[in-house]
């Protein structure tokens, strides 16, 4: 396991994920003490009706509060705000942003982070779409859905990445900094203008293969409205890029 000087901030946005949050931060913990890294996780939860802030608190009096850090808000304001709140408060050179729904597993970090190093990327992506990846527990529709939306960005914004829909990635914290500010999309489809404004900017990706695995407690948070509003950027994106 890789083993350095950095410290890395690990971002983990909530709303009603009171029944993931112990395992994924269990798991976190688990890989992150093996790989002799220095990390902290922030929990920035958006006023979650099912109690997910009290466990948090529970889990932080466990694990530290040096480990675990709360700066909740008090209302759901979105993905792209959740994360510029949580870059507030990192004290990580590096920030890792990943699902607490256990959509992400943990273990892949320290790839994410040797591959990192080797290269001295700006921006490590997980992939489901390249090498090993792969996506478990969707019908047939979901991933008709992830693919079609893929596929249409890669044809119509060429990123130089093969999975722009997904969010489990390792960034240099000014990088993530300067992506969100040039950034104007909200909900789904940030993350993959994340991808793009990081080429305008003429950072360097690299990609881990994962395998992206459907949640089991809780309800996908991805609706009708969520896939209309992607399109509409997807094609604002593709008019202004």
């Amino acid at each position: 396991m890789p083993t350095n000087a950095h410290k890395y901030s690990i971002l983990l946005p909530t709303y009603n994920e009171k029944d993931n949050l112990p395992i994924i931060i269990w798991l976190i913990v688990k890989y992150m003490k093996a790989s002799g890294l220095e990390y902290e996780v922030i929990v920035i939860d958006d006023g979650s009706p099912d109690g997910t802030l009290d466990v948090a608190k529970d889990l932080q009096k466990i694990y530290g509060e040096d480990r675990i850090v709360l700066r909740p808000r008090g209302s759901k304001l979105g993905l792209g705000t959740a994360y510029i709140h949580g870059i507030k408060h990192a004290t990580g050179d590096f920030i890792i942003i990943i699902d607490a729904d256990l959509s992400h597993h943990p273990k892949f970090i320290p790839e994410f982070i040797k591959l990192q190093e080797e290269g001295d990327y700006d921006i490590v992506s997980g992939t489901r779409y390249a090498g090993n990846g792969g996506v478990f527990g969707w019908d047939f529709k979901r991933k008709l859905i992830s693919r079609g939306a893929n596929f249409l960005s890669q044809v119509l914004l060429r990123p130089d990445a093969s999975d722009l829909t997904g969010s489990f990635r390792l960034y240099k914290k000014d990088v993530l900094e300067k992506c969100i500010a040039s950034c104007v999309s909200k909900g789904y489809v940030f993350q993959m203008e994340m991808l793009v404004r990081a080429r305008q900017h003429g950072y360097t990706i690299a990609e881990v293969p994962i395998t992206f695995v459907d949640r089991i407690y809780g309800t996908s948070k991805l609706g009708g409205t969520e896939i209309i509003q992607f399109a509409k950027n997807l094609l604002y994106l593709f008019a202004t890029t």
